[in-house]
Parts: C-alpha cells; sequence; structure tokens
C-alpha cells in the first residue's frame, strides 16, 4: 500500500485548515487509499465514503470544528471525517469489536456532534442546535450535510419546512450522488447560484421590494409580479425553487470533487446571515476507486475484497442466505398470484427483492427512504383486493410503528411485513440491530407473527403468511442459513403450532427462529457432558403461541430455557412468561430466559454478540447445565 505522509501529519480537523488547496487535493489521494485499504478487511460502507472526501475537506478547511457543529445524516459517507478528526490511528478497528463504530457517535469523539445511523435526521437536528445557539445568544455556524436519497424521506422535508418558518440561520449541504434533481450542471447554473445568492444581490433584492411596495395602489401588485419573475427565470435554469418555496437560499450545483470551487461556495453560504441556505454538490459515489465507480451500488456496503482489483472475496459458509432463500420464494409466490406485489424503502438489493423487481416489474414498488409511506401504501393496496409483500429491514420498521397499527392492523387488512435483518446484525452496530420487532409487533391486536428456524421453513411461513389474509409478519435473520435442503413445493403451517425438533428430558428449550439450530447443537452437548438430552421445542409462532403444546411442555417440565435473538423486555421469553403465569403454569417451575437485555449492542461479529449475550451453543448449554444443576 501506498504511504500516506501528508495525512501522517493530521490530528485533527485543525491541522487541515492549515493546509493549501494543493496540500488538500493530495491529502484526499491518500485519504482514499486509506479507505480502501481498511474497507478491504473490514468491510463497510466504501463507495458513499469515497464520494464525500473533497467535501469533508473543504468542510474542514472553512468550518472551526471547535466552534462550529456538523451534522451527517446517515453516516455511511463519513470515514474520511473519522480520520481527520483524530482517529487515523484507530481507524484500522472500524466496524471490529472494541473499535471505531461505523457511524458518528457522540461518545466517540467530541467532533460527533450528533449520533446517526438512521436516515434523515441531520436536518431537524441541526435546526434544533441552530436553536439553541440564538436562545443562549451565542454565534456559530451549524452545517447539516444530507444525500439526495435522505431527502425523499418526509422527515428530511419536515425539517426544511420548519427552518424556512423560523428563518435562523443554518446551512444544509445537499449532497446529490444518484438522483437527478438538477442535470443543469455547468457555467450557467454555477453564475446564477454565484451572483443571485450574494449577499449584495440579497440586499438589493430586499430594497427593490420593499421600494415597490411603498408605490400607492399599485405597489404590492409590482412586487409580487418582480418575485414571480425573479422565481420564474431562477427555476428555468436552476433546481433552486424546490428549496426557494421553504425559504431556503440556494447555490449550487458546484462540483463536489472542486475543493477550491467548494471552499469558495461553502464560504458563501456561512456569509448568509438572514436565513438558511442549501449547497447543492454533485459528487461521484466511489470516487477514485474504479471498481465502485462503475458499480457504486454494490460497492455501498462490502464485506471482503481485493483491494488491487475490487474482487470480493468468497465467504466462509456455503449455505444461502436467508435474504436469497427470501428473495427467491418471493418470486415464486408472485409467479402463482397475481395479487402479490412487493413494497421495499431503497432497498431492493439489500432485502432480495431486486428478484422480484426483475421477473415482476410491473408489481414492484421501491418507495425511497419512505418506510411510513411504504406500509399506509400497502395498506391501500390491501384494501383493493391485493396481497402486498413489505420487505424492510427490522431496524428500519421502527420508522413506521404508527402505519402498522393504524393503518394496517386497526383495519385488518392482509398485509405481509416481511423483516430482514432481525436479530443481531454484526459490525453495523447499535444502530442497526434488529432486536425491537417482537416486542414491538407482538402486542399489536390482530397482529402475527412467525419466525423460521431455516431456509426450508422460511418460504413455508412466508407463503402461509400470504394464505391467512391477516395483518402477518415474518422474521428472519442477517447472513448465511444453516445448509438444509430446500422443499420442492413449500406447505403452508398450521395457525399456532409449534414443533418438538428434539424429544428430551428434564429442561426444555424453547428456542425461537435461528437460534433453533444453536440449541440442537447445545442439546447434543449436554448429552455428551452431562448424559441427558433436554427437549428442543420450535414454536415456529410468536403469535399466536402454540398454547397446546406450551401447556404440555409445562406440565411435563419443572426447568424450562427460552432463547431468542431478540430484546428480552416483550420478547418471546415474556410472551411464554405471560401465558404460563395467565394459566397458572409458574408454580414451583424455574424458567430462564436467553435473549438481549436492556442495552444497546454494540459492534462486533454476529458471532461474537452472540457469544456475549450467551445465545449461542455454549451459552445454551452453560444455561440448561446451571438450571439442571438446581436443587
Amino acid at each position: 500500500m501506498d504511504s500516506t505522509p501528508l495525512l501522517e501529519t493530521i490530528q485533527g480537523p485543525g491541522d487541515v485548515r492549515r493546509l493549501t488547496n494543493a496540500e488538500l487535493e493530495r491529502l484526499a489521494g491518500e485519504l482514499r487509499r486509506r479507505i480502501i485499504a481498511v474497507c478491504s478487511e473490514n468491510g463497510g460502507h466504501l463507495a458513499p465514503s469515497l464520494g464525500t472526501v473533497e467535501l469533508t475537506l473543504a468542510l474542514l478547511a472553512e468550518f472551526d470544528l471547535d466552534r462550529d457543529k456538523l451534522v451527517w445524516d446517515v453516516g455511511h459517507q463519513t470515514y474520511a471525517y473519522k480520520i481527520l478528526t483524530g482517529r487515523n490511528r484507530e481507524f484500522g478497528t472500524l466496524r471490529r469489536r472494541g473499535g471505531l463504530a461505523g457511524f458518528p457517535r457522540l461518545a466517540e469523539s467530541p467532533y460527533d456532534f450528533f449520533g446517526v445511523g438512521h436516515s434523515s435526521t441531520s436536518i431537524s437536528a441541526s435546526l434544533g442546535m441552530a436553536t439553541a445557539r440564538d436562545l443562549e445568544g451565542k454565534d456559530y455556524s451549524v452545517v447539516a450535510v444530507i444525500g439526495d436519497g435522505s431527502l425523499t424521506a418526509g422527515e428530511a422535508f419536515e425539517g426544511l419546512n420548519l427552518a424556512g418558518h423560523l428563518r435562523k440561520k443554518l446551512i444544509v449541504v445537499l449532497n446529490d450522488n444518484e438522483m437527478s434533481i438538477a442535470p443543469n450542471v455547468g457555467a450557467l447554473s454555477r453564475f446564477l447560484s454565484r451572483n443571485l445568492s450574494r449577499r449584495w444581490f440579497r440586499q438589493t433584492r430586499k430594497d427593490v421590494l420593499s421600494f415597490l411596495r411603498t408605490i400607492p395602489r399599485i405597489g404590492d401588485n409590482l412586487a409580487t409580479y418582480a418575485e414571480r419573475g425573479e422565481w420564474s427565470f431562477k427555476s428555468f435554469f436552476t433546481p433552486g425553487m424546490l428549496f426557494e418555496a421553504f425559504r431556503f437560499a440556494y447555490i449550487g450545483p458546484v462540483d463536489g470533487h472542486d475543493i477550491p470551487a467548494l471552499r469558495h461556495h461553502l464560504a458563501m453560504a456561512a456569509g448568509v446571515e438572514d436565513g438558511p441556505v442549501l449547497l447543492h454538490v454533485h459528487t461521484q459515489k466511489g470516487k477514485g476507486f474504479a471498481p465502485a465507480e462503475k458499480d457504486p451500488t454494490h460497492y455501498h456496503g462490502v464485506g471482503h475484497f481485493d483491494p488491487e482489483t475490487g474482487m470480493f472475496l468468497p465467504g466462509k459458509s456455503t449455505a444461502p442466505s436467508f435474504t436469497g432463500v427470501f428473495g427467491k420464494a418471493c418470486v415464486a409466490l408472485g409467479e402463482k398470484d397475481p395479487r402479490i406485489v412487493a413494497i421495499t424503502a431503497a432497498m431492493p438489493d439489500g432485502t432480495g427483492t431486486v428478484l422480484f423487481q426483475k421477473a415482476h416489474p410491473d408489481r414492484f414498488f421501491d418507495v425511497g427512504i419512505c418506510e411510513q409511506h411504504a406500509v399506509t401504501f400497502a395498506a391501500g393496496l390491501a384494501c383493493q383486493g391485493m396481497r402486498p409483500l413489505v420487505c424492510i429491514y427490522a431496524t428500519f420498521l421502527q420508522r413506521a410503528y404508527d402505519q402498522i397499527v393504524h393503518d394496517v392492523c386497526l383495519q385488518n387488512l392482509p398485509v405481509v411485513f416481511c423483516v430482514d435483518r432481525a436479530g443481531l446484525v454484526g459490525d453495523d452496530g447499535s444502530t442497526h440491530q434488529g432486536v425491537f420487532d417482537v416486542a414491538f409487533l407482538r402486542h399489536i391486536p390482530n397482529m402475527h407473527l412467525l419466525a423460521p428456524r431455516d431456509e426450508a421453513m422460511l418460504p413455508r411461513c412466508l407463503r402461509t403468511a400470504v394464505d391467512l389474509g391477516l395483518p402477518c409478519a415474518v422474521r428472519y435473520p442477517r447472513g448465511a442459513a444453516f445448509g438444509v435442503p430446500m422443499p420442492a413445493e413449500p406447505e403452508a403451517l398450521p395457525l399456532g403450532q409449534g414443533e418438538v425438533v428434539q424429544e428430551g428430558e428434564r429442561v426444555a428449550v424453547l428456542a425461537l427462529g435461528n437460534r433453533v439450530h444453536p440449541a440442537l447443537d447445545a442439546a447434543l452437548e449436554v448429552h455428551m457432558r452431562q448424559g441427558f438430552m433436554p427437549l428442543v421445542f420450535d414454536p415456529v409462532w410468536v403469535k399466536p403461541l402454540p398454547e397446546r403444546q406450551l401447556e404440555d411442555i409445562f406440565r411435563r417440565f419443572d426447568r424450562i430455557v427460552t432463547v431468542e435473538e431478540a430484546s428480552l423486555a416483550g420478547g418471546f421469553g415474556s410472551a411464554v412468561l405471560e401465558f404460563a403465569s395467565d394459566r397458572g403454569l409458574l408454580d414451583g417451575r424455574r424458567v430462564v430466559r436467553l435473549g438481549v437485555p436492556d442495552r444497546f449492542v454494540e459492534h462486533a461479529t454476529q458471532a461474537q454478540q452472540r457469544e456475549d449475550l450467551g445465545i449461542d451453543v455454549e451459552g445454551i448449554v452453560r444455561a440448561v447445565t446451571e438450571l439442571a444443576a438446581r436443587s
């Protein structure tokens, strides 16, 4: 790997401010080499961070982060920022247990002014900071950086709306790297943004409009016509009218890889004192790494790859991923049932629905980063007899909780929630753990909830959910499945019925979803070490619970272990305890619950997280052994 001599001299953002533009451009190359080298080993969000190297340098060169505040949206694009704000030596620990997080977080650095991970929060958070600044009588700049994808979400527009209403001094940088918000990137657009947004122009504009309004009888009309003429002229040449409608001054578009131009326009934005300003920047996702430039989608979030060729290195498991299995099952169902439509929120590749998109493009809908809209849109489809599959990661489904309750379950509509990344997600860390879905779904009236234990059960659960014709969620984990044979024709499952997958004695293990196979392995270990075989039961259903089978287990066993890759508070184990208590089955019985305790799970590998939580094979063995030994 090439050396990074200039980068080694950067101890913090103050060092960046002292560099010349030529040195900043040299530093951009060194940053890219550092990011590529670390991501090739650790994985991470490569293409977004490569695309914002020059923008990061320009922001740090123009703003004093010991005084000013900088808020990133999502945080996919912040690797250069981490390196330049005193974390270069630690950057090799990115996304590893005990190392740097993959996203900005308050506890990690004084220069991480707001913790992020989910999209479209930067404008609202920055506006809050700007308002606090003004209430305290202080004077500093607040800058929000938001991507074009994040700008599709409702919260971003809510932030724009209030910012324009409050007229706070606020800078929003729109990092436009994919959506064609504004095709007019050229000298004319730059000329217009440069001149129409200067302070003298804005003051002159105010003076002229004030003068026109003083003319008797016709003054107000003349001022109105003048404003309309100005808006029409600007909107013909620039995309600024959208943001002008929110009462933002608009500057741009600007080449996001031209450091002198970026610095010039950032200084211009900082000079706008009488309200919020939006700087529109065009960047190239994956800039500086040819494979990522060619295919930014696949290099958005990466695993191990060869830093020279960009070729992805094969994983250890040969089993298919749960997501891949779901994608194929989704297509198969769509071929047989024309009512089925698939909906995703900007994640067709991540959710496996890209396969459905190719097979049934007229019944596939990517709504952007708009989970709330996705759910209510699905409810509307279901009202008219369709069978929508809403395919969203567990961590992002949290954003649509009200719509699940009010628009789907209250109306008892046949929407199927395909909850990907349910459980622990590994090195994406605390912002992305999918461990709360059981707790926030199972208590909603009319909701049904299935948890397949492996890839063979997943298509059966999906078919069951569609056939049910009622609100239903199917949760399945991130990563490779277990390599079990797939059914030729998946059959529907009986409602509220689980399966004893291993008969046994002394201790019953009730294992949910992807914890069933580790529980089976643990049972074998207990048999080898302790001489008895615990019973292993797969409930399949979280709601409705397999009540008859659970009652039988409670009557047969006085020692029971529940294990789940979900929050213990309100999770499957809680549901079992509630059921047993209501039926009077707890007397004299010991129940141990294994799962995610009342804390956020930090980044590490999935295996390390499961080990730490005691829900891997050894953790289950330990719990069963200790419970069996109790008098």
